[in-house]
């Protein structure tokens, strides 16, 4: 380190530590008090300054790096001038030890008279002596450059320095020290409160995280805490001035608002408008114990209805995508093509028919996306009545129309913010919300009804829809720049019927919806699940298999005897047709249903080339019921149907 002149220093300064040292008694020619404290002393001092010491001890091995082979010094104090810790050069530590700057040395000006640790302590700011400003003459030989290192109250509790021999001295060496000590004291100040948040901020975004920020600390609630010094110069209030302010009355942000914010998978810097008007970014650390990070409108389900739990933190029992891999090689395409666009912001749109699982594919591709900690929103845009759509979606503030709660509403995007909104069923959305929800997706911003405030929101867009959209765009039904805007991948889900992994997916339902016991499906129902259409698609399957648990009891294996009236009965006129229409296969499996060998040869003798089903299958019925001499009862079982099933077909017979 090149030496530089004589730094100027602050005269007044120095002569009123001259001027303290002397009414301690000091005489400038006495003896250097070389005794520290004992071993178990310091081991006590450093215990009660454990938090300053951890601190601290980074950042001098930091400016050492700086400063090394310059015959210098580190030095960590605690409030009192007794030194904690330090590093240096070999060769001067030697010299050091004559003046007792080492471990347990108190160096406070009762002790060592005008310093720049003891007078950084006296004056609570920045000192620098430089040789003869030492009051003791022992330590002419030295150059000292201390800065405080303050709580967020601003009380000292300990000092940074620099010591040195005084040819050494070096006029860059105080600013290192004095960033040094800011570093030390904002790393305290991020750890010294539980529960809070914390906002880094400054006028110019580049500075945050830099030791220029301003760092204040509120509780959940927004009541102000405790500021750095950055935090009170830019707030510019006293630190008993803000003691009655809030984060909203300070920034002009609810803590609510700032709370959504940071449920984004990517959140921003926040752009605020101090109260005196002056506009900063700013950053926040949330550190909040007892589930206060929650959503306002999930903490309330969860109040009011202990049983619901918030998706989000739901125990998932399906892993995601890889749930869903069953062997369909329709499907494998389906999650291939998601599994490439996960996390990259790309609107996702799913197309099938009701009931092929939309939803949970949207989930899947929720749970295995950047956003799977954060809320999963389901929307059916077709179950909500027109009046009330915009509302729920939107939410809505106190008074905003006839019948609101009061302290209004959060709508579903609101509550989706930081995660995931699937809209189901979009193609039913009324055409004049289309236009709102494309100004949301496009500026990121959402004004509930009655508000003249917007709040920023970000969410992950999947729609799902069984509407073919280009036709109702074609009828004015869909607008198209919304189309285009949700139209990032499309995938459509095959139905049931055309599955090819029925078994896998019935063993998996069974597996899930068990009640923790196995149960299979006998061979022959299963025969008749591979050849039924499954017109209510997983609903159907899902709903049938719970009812075969339930009846099943402890039996283990769900057979016919197991299965509701209603899918026998569609069973039977589903083999009764393709007995008609010439598929003489299909009845055998039915036979066991109630089918016999005198509907099959009536069947046999039937016309098929040319005829309707529901004509052939009416064709039947009468032949039948004519050949058992108008015995409804005989027919029914000859055909292997229910009595009502024959008077749906024949009403005239009611």
């Amino acid at each position: 380190m090149q030496q530089d002149t004589v730094p100027n220093v602050n005269n007044a300064v120095i002569e009123t530590a001259h001027l303290r040292s002397r009414r301690y008694g000091l005489d400038p020619y006495c003896k250097v008090d070389l005794g520290p404290v004992d071993r178990g002393t310091l081991s006590g001092l450093i215990e009660q300054n454990r938090l300053l010491h951890t601190h601290a001890v980074p950042a001098m091995e930091t400016l050492y790096q700086q400063i090394v082979n310059t015959h210098n010094m580190v030095i960590l104090t605690d409030s009192q001038g007794v030194i904690l810790h330090s590093l240096g050069d070999d060769d001067f530590l030697e010299k050091a030890n004559r003046v007792a700057l080492q471990a347990g040395a108190t160096w406070s000006e009762q002790s060592k008279g005008t310093n720049a640790i003891g007078t950084a302590i006296a004056e609570g700011k920045p000192a620098l002596v430089h040789a003869d400003q030492h009051f003791l003459q022992a330590n002419h030989f030295l150059t000292c450059s201390a800065a405080p290192i303050t709580d967020y109250a601003g009380n000292v509790i300990g000092v940074l320095d620099v010591s040195g021999d005084q040819r050494s001295f070096h006029k860059h060496t105080m600013a290192l020290v004095r960033m040094s000590a800011l570093m030390v004291e904002n790393q305290l100040f991020s750890a010294a409160f539980e529960d809070v948040i914390t906002l880094h901020f400054h006028a110019r975004p580049e500075f945050i995280g830099t030791l220029m920020e301003g760092i204040a600390s509120f509780t959940p609630g927004g009541r102000f805490i405790a500021a750095n010094r950055a935090g009170l110069f830019q707030l510019g209030l006293s630190f008993a001035a803000l003691q009655s302010h809030t984060f909203s009355s300070l920034f002009g942000l609810p803590v609510s608002a700032l709370l959504d914010h940071y449920r984004t998978a990517a959140p921003g810097l926040l752009d605020l408008c101090l109260h005196s008007g002056v506009r900063v970014f700013g950053r926040a650390q949330l550190r909040l114990a007892n589930n206060h990070f929650q959503h306002p409108i999930a903490s309330a389900r969860e109040e009011s209805h202990p049983a619901q739990t918030n998706p989000a933190h739901t125990a998932r029992r399906l892993s995601g995508l890889r749930y869903l891999r069953t062997g369909d090689q329709q499907l494998e395409a389906v999650i291939e093509k998601v599994s490439r666009v996960l996390g990259k912001d790309i609107p996702i749109m799913i197309m099938g028919e009701t009931g092929t699982g939309k939803e949970l594919l949207a989930q899947a591709i929720h749970n295995d996306s950047p956003r799977a900690q954060g809320p999963f929103v389901a929307v059916n845009c077709a179950s909500i009545p027109e009046t009330l759509i915009e509302s729920e979606l939107f939410g809505y503030e106190d008074g905003a129309f006839t019948g609101a709660r009061k302290k209004g509403a959060v709508g579903k995007i609101l509550q989706a913010n930081g995660g995931t909104l699937f809209l189901d069923e979009i193609g039913d959305m009324p055409f004049p919300l289309q236009a709102r929800l494309l100004r949301v997706l496009q500026e990121r911003m959402v004004t509930p009804l009655g508000s003249g405030k917007s709040i920023p929101v970000n969410v992950e867009v999947i729609c799902a829809t069984n509407h073919n959209l280009r036709e109702r765009m074609a009828k004015g039904l869909f607008r198209e720049d919304l189309y285009y805007r949700l139209n990032g991948l499309v995938v459509k889900l095959p139905p049931l019927r055309e599955r090819t992994d029925l078994e896998t997916i019935v063993n998996k339902i069974l597996a899930t919806d068990g009640s923790g016991s196995r149960y299979t499906v006998a061979p022959d129902l299963m025969q008749l699940f591979l050849q039924h259409k499954w017109p209510g698609n997983f609903r159907q399957l899902t709903n049938l298999l719970r009812t075969g648990v339930v009846m099943a009891g402890s039996e283990g294996e769900i057979g016919l005897q197991h299965m509701p009236d209603d899918f026998l009965d569609d069973m039977r006129e589903a083999q009764a047709a393709l007995a008609a229409a010439g598929g003489g296969g299909g009845v055998s499996a039915t036979a066991g249903v109630g089918g016999t060998a005198s509907a099959a040869m009536t069947a046999a003798t039937m016309p098929c080339t040319g005829a309707r089903l529901e004509d052939m299958e009416q064709t039947l019925i009468v032949r039948t019921l004519e050949a058992h001499g108008g015995n409804v009862s005989a027919t029914a079982r000859a055909l292997g149907v229910s009595r009502n099933t024959i008077y749906r077909k024949l009403p005239h017979l009611k």
